[in-house]
C-alpha cells in the first residue's frame, strides 16, 4: 500500500520519516511505503492513482494546500470551511480531501494549556476548553496555515483576529496592533514562516512588551524548537509552545483517516 507527500520543495520531509518509522514499528514495512511526490504545480496529481494503483493516502504541504482542492472529488466539511487540504484519502476510485492541521493544533493547544495554569487569567480550574470559550486570539499571518488555526480556535468558542502585512476587511495590520489589542487577546499564534531555520533571527513585528504572564503564545514553526517569537514571549513570562505537537497530531489524524 502506497502513501505519500505532495509539495514543493521537499528538501526535508517530516511525513516520510514519520510514517516510515511508524510502518516499521507496526510491522508493516513489507506492505506499506511512503514516498515524496515533489510537484512544482498540482498538474501531476491526477496521474498519481494511475502510476500507483495501490495509492491509499497523501499528505499535502506548501504550496498546494489550496490549489489542489479543485482536483478532488469530495471535501470533508471542515476542509471545506477552512478552504485548505493537507490530507487526501483515495477510496473506490475517488479522492476526498481533509484538513487535519486544525485537529493537530486544537488537540495540542488543549494539552499545552493543561500544563499552564497561570495563563488566561488563572481560570484553569474550569478546564482548558472553558478557559478558551470567552477568550480572544491574534492569528499572525493570513496564509494557508492560518486558515486551519482560525477554524480550530473558533471550534473552541474563541473569537479570532487575523494580523497581516496588508490591509483587508477581515484583518488588521501589524501597524494596527495597539497595546490594548495585545492585552485583550491572550492567545497569540504565529502562522508565518518568520523565525524558521535558517532565518532564525526573524520574528513577527508585534509589541512584545505588552505580552504578560497571562498570555499563551504558540508558533506553528518547529525548527528551531524555540523561535525568536517564542523567546521574546517567554521573556515576558508567557506560556509558549512550538508546532511539533501539532505536526504529530495532524499525522496521527491522517493515519486514522487512511485506516478507515
Amino acid at each position: 500500500m502506497t502513501f505519500g507527500l505532495i509539495g514543493y520543495p521537499l528538501t526535508y520531509s517530516f511525513s516520510r520519516s514519520y510514517f516510515t518509522e511508524k510502518f516499521r514499528e507496526l510491522g508493516l514495512s513489507d506492505t506499506h511505503r511512503y514516498l515524496n511526490f515533489e510537484m512544482e504545480t498540482v498538474d501531476g496529481f491526477l496521474d498519481l492513482p494511475g502510476q500507483y494503483p495501490d495509492l491509499r493516502g497523501c499528505n499535502v504541504t506548501i504550496p498546494h494546500k489550496q490549489s489542489i482542492i479543485p482536483l478532488l472529488d469530495e471535501l470533508d466539511p471542515a476542509a471545506e470551511r477552512i478552504g485548505a487540504v493537507n490530507c487526501i484519502l483515495f477510496e473506490d476510485g475517488r479522492s476526498k480531501g481533509f484538513n487535519t492541521d486544525y485537529l493537530g493544533f486544537r488537540d495540542d493547544l488543549l494539552e499545552k494549556l493543561d500544563n499552564s495554569p497561570q495563563i488566561l487569567g488563572g481560570t484553569f480550574n474550569l478546564g482548558p476548553k472553558a478557559m478558551l470559550s470567552e477568550q480572544r486570539a491574534l492569528v499572525l499571518g493570513t496564509g494557508g496555515a492560518s486558515l486551519a488555526i482560525h477554524e480550530a480556535l473558533r471550534s473552541l468558542g474563541m473569537e479570532t483576529l487575523a494580523v497581516s502585512r496588508t490591509e483587508g476587511d477581515d484583518r488588521v495590520t501589524y501597524a494596527d496592533l495597539t497595546p490594548e489589542l495585545v492585552k485583550s487577546h491572550l492567545v497569540i499564534v504565529n502562522t508565518t514562516p518568520l523565525g524558521m531555520s535558517p532565518r532564525i533571527d526573524t520574528c513577527p513585528d508585534i509589541p512584545y512588551e505588552e505580552i504578560t504572564a497571562e498570555h499563551f503564545c504558540y508558533d506553528v514553526v518547529y525548527n528551531p524548537a524555540e523561535t525568536l517569537f517564542l523567546k521574546k514571549a517567554k521573556a515576558q513570562g508567557a506560556g509558549i509552545a512550538n508546532g511539533m505537537g501539532m505536526l504529530h497530531g495532524q499525522a496521527e489524524a491522517g493515519w486514522a483517516i487512511w485506516r478507515g
